[in-house]
């Protein structure tokens, strides 16, 4: 397959299987609780060890960058599991049960600065970490409702996935590539909400730009950072990432505070650097198992 054609596979792979996976952790979350549902990752962790090899190649790519040497089989290891983990982890954050995870919270004042320039703002992560457990959190940190912004085949998988892991839970989904979708975007910023998008992936159909990663060139997204600058909003990194179990450290970095008085360009820099200085102190909660810089 051509490199192409497996970024672009890559970018749906996850949600297009998402809704059995969910259906089967949720049962088993639910009614075997966390500690028994842990055990039951390991068999699924080791398939993908033993019978992946294009994703543990990209593991082991990835990981060659991010911790500076070569790595083992246990940081594979590590890597898989970290990504099951955080899986596991949504399906109980999904249905409310935040008390059993010790969560630390660093740059709340990003969000409190957006509700003082009046109207919302836009929250850019990546595909590190969990953005449920910035989503559940952030329920009880500030009265800001949270919008999400994605492709609309994921949409559609994903409102799928979200159901079968709770029926009652209802959020606010755009999809993208649909007529009316900048204006309701523009529509929830005007109400004061926040709109969270992933910023570091894109089809191939989008246009990019090459922004040094880990020291090589990687091709970021302009849309995200265009959308934010045509709607003259601020933009905040946003990242929750597992530092161990149970324990999630939440992330808010103010990026562009008025992203119309600046190039697109720097404030795709500043978040590409940002995004790069956090992973490189949290590897294994990079959730990109494809080259990223093919």
């Amino acid at each position: 397959m051509p490199r192409t054609a497996q970024r672009e596979a890559w970018a749906t792979s996850r949600e297009r299987g998402a809704v059995p996976l969910m259906r089967l952790m949720v049962w088993i979350a639910l009614h075997v609780g966390r500690r028994s549902a842990r055990l039951l990752l390991l068999p699924a962790c080791a398939y993908f060890f033993v019978f992946a090899p294009a994703s543990r190649a990209a593991s082991v790519s990835w990981l060659a960058r991010a911790l500076d040497r070569r790595p083992t089989a246990v940081d594979v290891w590590r890597h898989y599991w970290c990504f099951a983990t955080c899986l596991l982890d949504r399906v109980l954050l999904l249905n409310g049960q935040v008390e059993l995870f010790d969560v630390t919270v660093n740059g709340e004042h990003a969000i409190n600065e957006i509700r003082e320039l009046g109207g919302g703002g836009f929250l850019f992560g990546a595909h590190a970490g969990s953005f449920e457990v910035v989503r559940a959190v952030g329920r009880h940190l500030t009265d800001f409702k949270i919008t999400l912004v994605m492709y609309e085949d994921n949409a559609r998988k994903t409102n799928a996935a979200l159901h079968a892991i709770n029926p009652m839970l209802v959020l606010d989904i755009i999809g993208l590539g649909k007529p009316g979708s900048m204006l309701a975007v523009k529509e929830r910023l005007d109400n004061g909400n926040l709109v969270g998008m992933l910023a570091d992936r894109s089809l191939d159909s989008e246009r990019r730009v090459e922004i040094p990663f880990f020291g090589v060139p990687a091709r970021f997204p302009v849309g995200p950072f265009r959308m934010a600058a045509m709607l003259g909003r601020p933009v905040v990194l946003m990242l929750g990432l597992q530092r161990a179990d149970r324990r999630y450290d939440i992330i808010f970095e103010t990026i562009s505070g008025r992203p119309t008085d600046e190039p697109i360009d720097d404030t795709m820099r500043r978040y590409v650097a940002r995004l790069e200085y956090h992973c490189r102190n949290a590897p294994y909660n990079w959730f990109n198992f494809y080259d990223f810089w093919a």
